[in-house]
């Protein structure tokens, strides 16, 4: 399948020439909100690059920040027999009986999982830019650049950022049509607790992540940057550096963390900055810009899709979202198309941690739903992509978390389901949490397992890769164990079925509503 898929990508790159200068995300202002910025990613090194002329913002992520530590959120006394109480409670239709029954007799977990959270920003600020003109920001997702262009006073700026899937480090340029004319300062911001200061002439941000319900945070980060101008001088300003009258600047941004797997966060963030960074003055700015489009084209480059094009295709790309259900714009759901595959490429690489509910993307101590991975169907839809556009490297952190989960869960089936094998719930976080949480109307759902394996067969399906599964045919096997010692027999019919099993978007027949 896998020789088939590129055989066809090929067939369709070479049937549309030239098609990566259009797919550009672009706008002609700033961002103002977070979720406007632009994401820039490498799998482990997440940025939202906001724009701003005067003032830009670069919110930071790194894939192991996450509040708490290793842990177990299992719920310690559960009561033995609740579970058949319970399913015999559902099938007399006495759903709400059933649903208080489980939130009081199988819930109540030492916690409901961990958030992942951001690093902190990197703020720039540009002394007499807030009149500028001809502004354009935009992010080439062909190439996994983005780029603000603008002009103050008859002199052209231009910012790029890229995150570097070939070096491992985020990266800016900021460049001007005149010598002498950029001056700025760079100052870090984080709303952890954090220290931050100035040493040996870097920018760094040293921090612990969050304590959350009762579970202490104990992931240690280090963020460092530091500045490289050509021409002018550079001073430190307190916790601060600025930049005054270069020709140009280089920014190099790494961030590292304590973390070494979900049970183990005995790493030294200071010596794998060090060992990361040590090498970046060797290397010029056109061979990491050329080593990180070469790295990531090796993946985008696979699949290509023409759908044709129309005049919608030159208006900003916030203005084609809003006209295109009265206009035609073909071009912008080829845009969409390979915006999915660029965002998947740029949150889960292979080694990594999978993408989360945002990727790697996410803003403060408390995003939505945690960011954790929302199993009962967010995580699947985020590697949707994977196999059927060619980007089968990027499903393997996914896999590798099934299978570190399916070894937690273990023992979280003997608990509660007295059963052999494995399942999982609707969610899990980096420490690869197992029991139930949130409420029975949304967390009392014993399928994910199943869902989970239906992604180790996909790709093997589209790989042929049978060592592959032979690796992970015990873990499809656990899963099956479990359901083959869970499964009940519906009265009625004698149907055998999962019970107590529920959706939140799916509440009994005339039963129990959602809040």
């Amino acid at each position: 399948m896998r020789k088939i898929l590129t055989v066809l990508a090929a067939f369709a790159v070479a049937c549309s020439p030239g098609q990566e200068n259009d797919l550009k995300l672009w706008y002609d202002e700033p961002a103002e909100h977070w979720v406007e910025a632009l994401p820039v990613g490498n799998g482990r090194l997440g940025a939202m690059v906001f724009g701003g002329t005067s003032s830009e913002r670069i919110q930071l992520n790194e894939e192991t920040v996450w509040a708490g530590q290793p842990n177990s959120n299992a719920n310690p006394d559960i009561e033995p027999g609740a579970l058949e109480e319970i399913r015999q409670l559902i099938f007399q239709g006495k759903y709400r009986a059933a649903q208080d029954m489980v939130d009081r007799k199988i819930f109540f977990p030492t916690n409901h999982g961990m958030s992942y959270q951001t690093v902190g920003d990197l703020l720039l600020d540009f002394p007499g830019h807030d009149a500028a003109t001809g502004y354009r920001r935009e992010l080439d997702i062909a190439n996994a650049l983005t780029s603000v262009f603008y002009e103050v006073d008859g002199v052209q700026y231009a910012r790029e950022v890229f995150s570097s899937l070939a070096d491992d480090v985020l990266v800016m340029k900021i460049s001007a049509s005149r010598k002498g004319a950029i001056s700025f300062k760079a100052s870090f911001s984080t709303p952890q607790n954090a220290e931050i200061a100035v040493e040996d002439g870097e920018l760094v941000l040293r921090g612990t992540t969050s304590s959350q319900e009762g579970l202490e945070g104990k992931v240690r980060f280090t963020a460092k940057a530091r500045i490289c101008p050509t021409g002018g001088m550079i001073e430190v300003c307190d916790a601060s550096l600025a930049v005054k009258n270069a020709d140009e600047a280089l920014i190099y941004v790494d961030i590292a963390t304590n973390f070494v797997r979900y049970d183990d966060i005995s790493a030294d963030p200071e010596g794998r900055l060090e060992e990361r960074m040590e090498d970046l003055g060797s290397k010029s700015y056109s061979a990491m810009r050329k080593a990180h489009i070469g790295a990531y084209r090796e993946y985008f480059d696979r699949v290509s899709l023409d759908l044709g094009t129309s005049p919608a295709a030159a208006r900003t790309t916030d203005v084609r979202v809003k006209e295109f259900a009265q206009g035609d714009d073909p071009q912008l759901v080829e845009l969409y198309f390979q915006f999915g595959r660029y965002l998947l490429i740029c949150s889960s690489q292979p080694g990594g941690q999978p993408a989360n509910l945002q990727g790697i993307w996410a803003d403060g101590l408390n995003p939505a739903w945690d960011s954790k991975y929302t199993t009962n169907i967010n995580v699947e839809m985020n590697y949707w992509p994977a196999e059927i556009t060619a980007l089968e490297e990027c499903h393997e952190p996914m896999i590798r978390l099934v299978k570190e989960v399916a070894q937690e869960q273990g023992r979280a089936a003997a608990a509660m389901y007295d059963a052999r094998g494995w399942t999982m719930h609707h969610n899990t976080d980096i420490w690869r949490a197992t029991w139930p949480i949130d409420r029975a109307q949304s967390g009392m759902w014993m399928t994910g397992g199943a869902w989970m394996c239906r992604h180790l067969w996909e790709h093997y399906l589209y790989t042929g890769d049978k060592e592959f599964l032979r690796k992970v045919y015990p873990t499809m096997l656990g899963a099956a164990k479990f359901f083959s010692q869970t499964m009940v027999k519906e009265p009625n019919n004698g149907w055998l079925i999962v019970a107590p099993s529920v959706s939140p978007e799916n509440s009994p027949k005339g039963g129990v509503p959602l809040n």
